[in-house]
């Protein structure tokens, strides 16, 4: 990649299609690195000690407490290389180059034992099927450096926006995350009510980790590099109230009966006048229709922004 290329900014062009190989493959790589924060973070309400965090290089687990000291792992998407550093000043390297699934999981954990760090984690992924166990998968192997990038750099955007739209509400709100599971960056507005149990049902995916998530009543919002050419934004609402489906949105968003969510194709984003008005007219529009339809109670904590 060049300089310029590393350098570049704004709401870059990533078809879907022209990176699934390294997708796939990278998304296993982001839930190896997510399961060892998640080995050692303490619970917090609806599993958000164990997403992973946009960085200004890439992504990052932010500190992991191990005994006395603290740990993190950062993927370094301009570089490319896996980052492992430890409180006490030791640190690790990894290049992030063509290699198996097996193959990464086998480098992550010995780069931890040179740390001192000793490590379990239940190997094989989850959200995904079939669900390869991480020292067996020798199946997905890319990685094109320069896909990586630009998804990464998509993230910033979804970054800002996302953050720009949970800065105003005054209740219980997530911060910016990317959850692993499905590799989508995500922001979850709660009304302070609880929720029926979720159904479950998630491909590789325990009941119980969808009945903590979904404990409360929600509205969510995020990227992920699905759902359109080039990505989408999404927002939905859990449990889905009444006549959510229908509730207008701004063009070219939709409701995807299959998913069950509104989407607004990322192409659309990218190619509009002004990308970041598009995403927040669309963020404010899903939470206004999930807030007024549920009859959030405006006396709830965080009933209205």
């Amino acid at each position: 990649m060049s300089t310029k290329e590393s350098h570049a900014t704004g709401w870059p062009a990533l078809a879907v299609d022209d990176w699934a190989d390294t997708r796939a493959t990278f998304h296993l790589w982001t839930q190896i690195v997510g399961k060892i924060r998640m080995a050692f973070a303490p619970m917090v309400n609806h599993w958000w000690q164990v997403p992973l965090y946009v960085t200004a290089r890439g992504l990052t687990t932010g500190p992991i407490p191990y005994g006395t000291d603290l740990f993190e792992i950062d993927f370094d998407l301009l570089v490319h290389r896996l980052e492992l550093r430890r409180s006490d000043g030791r640190i690790t390297e990894l290049p992030l180059e063509p290699m198996s699934v097996a193959e990464f999981y086998e480098q992550v954990l010995a780069g931890l034992e040179g740390l001192g760090i000793e490590v379990a984690i239940h190997a094989r992924p989850n959200e995904v099927d079939p669900a390869i166990p991480f020292a067996d998968d020798t199946e997905h192997c890319s990685y094109d450096s320069r896909a990586v990038t630009l998804f990464w750099r998509q993230l910033i955007q979804a970054e800002r926006v996302l953050t720009a739209f949970r800065a105003p509400f005054l209740g219980k709100v997530s911060p910016v995350h990317l959850f692993w599971g499905a590799l989508d960056l995500a922001v979850t507005r709660f009304s302070g009510r609880e929720a029926p149990a979720h159904p479950g049902g998630v491909p590789n995916c325990p009941d119980h980790v969808m009945f903590e998530g979904y404990s409360h009543e929600i509205s969510s919002a995020g990227f992920w590099p699905g759902g359109g050419t080039e990505g989408a934004f999404y927002s939905y609402a859990y449990p889905v109230p009444e006549g959510f489906a229908e509730a207008p949105v701004p063009a070219p968003a939709y409701y995807s009966a299959e998913l069950g969510e509104f989407l607004l194709p990322y192409e659309a984003v990218r190619t509009a006048a002004d990308p970041d008005a598009l995403v927040a007219e669309f963020l404010e529009a899903t939470f206004e229709a999930a807030r007024t339809l549920a009859r959030w109670d405006d006396a709830l904590p965080g009933a209205r922004s």
